[in-house]
């Protein structure tokens, strides 16, 4: 398998919350609506099914978009969309769909059998770690978080957007098999969302956090991503400044320019060691 053969391209990973607890019955259903919002999403942005790969997941979907679909436009439009065609869906079902969303971008391969590479691995870590799944938890009368990883917050969220709201979003680091990330958190038509940090009381063994719904400085950029000093009540932190156009991690270069992916981009724990796990596996 030839790594060269990998292509940057934006990966998006969904995931419906409890459809364990479903019967066949609901279940078929609720994969019935979870495809119908995601083609309806992916039409509202003018992007053909044959442009995007995707694999389905049981109750969730894996997908990798031709690299020439703007990223403003899955953050912005596609994301408003999905909220919309859930909210359609829930107001008339007995079952409520209710999706985690995880976003990244970066080399992918497709080596026939399926989907390849960190960028992807990342993705699905995002939509699945337990701070997404508690954050949901935290939001119950919502049915879409959107969880976007730290470089396509910087150099695409935060420069806004029809339907790009950087201020809605807070970031918190994500923590879960080989993956130690910052990423950023969004629930539409909430000013931000609530994360497990706010409610250190519910988790046992938590650190101490500070009031719900309260950003403080570990949402600042630059800023560590635990604790941190008390804030008082306040407007959401401002989007970061953009830091630019490319990004190193240990010799993976990605540049990004007029909404267009141009080189390698990869998002999994850089520090890894020699003898970490591998992380073609997205499970």
């Amino acid at each position: 398998m030839n790594s060269a053969a990998a292509v940057n391209r934006m990966v998006v990973f969904g995931d419906a919350c409890g459809s364990g607890t479903m019967g066949l019955e609901a279940k078929r259903r609720m994969r019935n609506a979870m495809y119908g919002a995601f083609t309806e999403a992916y039409s509202a942005v003018g992007v053909d099914m044959r442009r995007i790969h995707q694999e389905d997941r049981g109750d969730g979907i894996l997908a990798a978009l031709d690299p020439g679909v703007p990223p403003t436009l899955m953050v912005g439009t596609w994301t408003d969309t999905l909220f919309q065609s859930l909210r359609e869906h829930n107001a008339g079902s007995a079952h409520r769909l209710r999706l985690r969303i995880g976003m990244n971008a970066g080399p992918v391969l497709d080596d026939g059998r399926g989907l390849v590479g960190r960028a992807v691995d990342l993705a699905a870590r995002l939509c699945d770690s337990p701070t997404a799944k508690r954050t949901m938890e935290l939001a119950p009368g919502s049915d879409l978080l959107l969880v976007v990883s730290d470089w396509l917050y910087t150099n695409v969220v935060a420069e806004g957007g029809r339907y790009v709201e950087p201020e809605t979003y807070r970031s918190a680091r994500v923590r879960f098999k080989e993956t130690d990330e910052k990423a950023w958190f969004h629930i539409p038509r909430l000013p931000v969302p609530t994360l497990p940090e706010d409610r250190p009381d519910d988790l046992p063994g938590a650190g101490q956090g500070r009031g719900a719904g309260t950003p403080g400085a570990a949402d600042a950029p630059g800023a560590p991503t635990g604790g941190g000093p008390v804030q008082g009540d306040g407007p959401p932190p401002s989007a970061p400044p953009r830091t630019g156009t490319q990004i190193n991690a240990r010799g993976d270069v990605a540049a990004f320019e007029n909404n267009v992916f141009h080189a390698p981009v990869t998002g999994i724990r850089k520090d890894r060691g020699t003898g970490a796990p591998d992380p073609g596996d997205a499970a």
